[in-house]
C-alpha cells in the first residue's frame, strides 16, 4: 500500500526542489547584478519588508520601503504613486513580489519602475501584495 503513494511523494519532493532552484537564481541574478554595478536590469524576485520610509514626496511622487530577498540581500523600492496606487496597509514581515528596473547602489539595489509606462517606451513593472497587483 505506501509504494502507491511513492510516485506523488517523489513529484511533490521534486516539484519542491524546483521551485526552491527557481528562486534562488532570482536571488543570484540580483546578487550578481549587485557584484557588477548594474544599472537598468528589468528583474522579477520576491522579499519580505523590513522597513517602511517616509514617502518621498519631492517630484514624482514615490511609495518607499526596503525588502529583504532570501539570500539576506536588500532593495529599496522607490514605487511611483503618481503613476500607480500605492500599496495598502504594507507591515513589516509582508511579502511583496516585484517585476521592475535594478539599479545598483551601495546597499543592495533599488528597485523602481514598478509601473506602467504611459508613454510606452519603457517594460510595464508591477508590485504584488497580499493577492493584489499595484501597476
Amino acid at each position: 500500500m505506501k509504494t502507491k503513494h511513492w510516485p506523488t511523494r517523489w513529484f511533490i519532493g521534486l516539484l519542491g526542489l524546483l521551485l526552491s532552484t527557481l528562486l534562488y537564481a532570482d536571488d543570484a541574478t540580483l546578487i550578481r547584478l549587485y557584484r557588477q554595478g548594474a544599472e537598468g536590469v528589468q528583474v522579477q524576485g520576491q522579499g519580505e519588508v523590513i522597513r517602511l520610509l517616509a514617502d518621498d514626496l519631492k517630484g514624482r511622487r514615490h511609495q518607499r520601503f526596503i525588502l529583504a530577498l532570501s539570500s539576506g540581500q536588500t532593495l529599496l523600492v522607490a514605487h511611483n504613486i503618481d503613476l500607480a496606487p500605492s500599496i495598502d496597509h504594507l507591515a513589516i514581515g509582508d511579502k511583496v513580489s516585484f517585476y521592475g528596473e535594478y539599479t545598483w547602489n551601495r546597499r543592495g539595489g533599488i528597485i523602481h519602475w514598478t509601473h506602467h509606462d504611459p508613454d510606452g517606451r519603457h517594460p510595464d513593472g508591477w508590485l504584488e501584495h497580499d493577492g493584489k497587483r499595484y501597476q
